[in-house]
């Protein structure tokens, strides 16, 4: 069984959580045995080419953010199809739920997700599976005794809250702290200009490097030169970068949207590895950065516990697993 796996141009290169998934699925899948095509594609003219060129019956893999746009191009060959949806995240564009009804099998990325779907798009669940982004094991981050080294992993877009981010940091002035944050500029410039004018007037622009997007190697070094990292995003269906600093031993302190709860999870005792506090206010993301910089014995207690839970974390091989458990259904 040949799987046609549609992902969004660029997607060997582009850093986003949803790209690394893909990547790392579609080699798995290759090393189970699968074989697989990827269609790298950017346009609905180019997905309706790629779908009309396929042999009855074949099976269709399609990445949500492709489904996004071309909900028309696959819904219009979907009859003779095996279509399969792996969503990262639902954008209620046009199409987007028909096109979830009319696959055979739709994979989540999160136990959330998958509820969203049942309830949202009022799919049937048992056609819903899960399979959870995976993770590379790191050696334990060796920490500050201060912990005032924080790092924000993430794209610089409205979405992920880096003004919410700086709104809160402007606040703990009187603290010790660093702030590294890691990720795309390009994507939305004026935000980037305006998080870089209101860094200068609360006064903590010395305090903040934006790095932009970097290799692989270097972010994995930038969790382990890291305290603890921080996600303020407004949304999030699993939030990858959460597990990617638990593999690392690093805490988080993260909004509690999605299915971030879920990625945080709990050490073996039952102790969560960080603090989640509500999206969208930085009094709240402040109060919670200030404990974790003025309370030591804290500390101690969350890094043990994100130790605890880095050893429980999924790895891809699980991941791909499931997947192909779920891709199986279509027979």
């Amino acid at each position: 069984m040949t799987i046609h796996f549609l992902v969004p141009a660029g997607f060997a290169e582009r850093p986003s959580g949803g790209n690394v998934y893909d990547r790392r699925v579609h080699v798995g899948l290759v090393g189970l045995g699968r074989d697989v095509m990827s269609h790298e594609v950017g346009s609905e003219p180019e997905v309706a080419a790629v779908v009309r060129a396929l042999s009855d019956s074949s099976v269709v893999l399609v990445d949500s953010l492709v489904a996004s746009w071309a909900a028309d191009a696959l819904l219009a060959e979907a009859a003779r199809l095996r279509l399969a949806a792996l969503v990262h995240m639902t954008f209620d564009s046009p199409g987007e739920r028909e096109l979830l009804a009319a696959c055979s099998v739709v994979v989540t990325t999160s136990g959330w997700s998958r509820h969203r779907l049942a309830e949202h798009h009022r799919l049937d669940a048992a056609r819903i599976h899960v399979a959870t982004p995976g993770v590379d094991m790191a050696d334990p981050a060796p920490g500050t005794e201060t912990g005032a080294e924080l790092l924000c992993v993430g794209s610089v877009v409205a979405a992920k809250g880096h003004d919410v981010l700086l709104a809160a940091l402007g606040t703990l002035a009187d603290l010790d702290w660093r702030c590294t944050l890691v990720g795309p500029l390009d994507l939305e410039p004026d935000l980037v200009d305006e998080l870089h004018k209101a860094a200068a007037d609360s006064g903590i622009a010395d305090r903040l490097a934006f790095t932009g997007a970097r290799p692989h190697d270097e972010v994995q070094a930038a969790y382990a030169g890291a305290d603890l990292l921080v996600l303020p995003s407004r949304g999030e269906s699993y939030g990858m970068v959460v597990t990617e600093a638990l593999a690392h031993g690093l805490p988080v302190v993260a909004t509690s949207v999605g299915g971030v709860p879920e990625a945080l999870g709990h050490g073996e005792d039952g102790s969560t590895p960080g603090l989640l506090v509500r999206p969208d206010d930085a009094d709240a993301l402040a109060a919670g950065l200030r404990r974790w910089l003025e309370d030591p014995r804290r500390r101690r207690r969350l890094r043990r516990s994100a130790r605890q839970r880095r050893l429980t974390l999924t790895t891809w091989s699980r991941t791909t697993a499931q997947l192909s458990e779920a891709l199986e259904a279509i027979r």
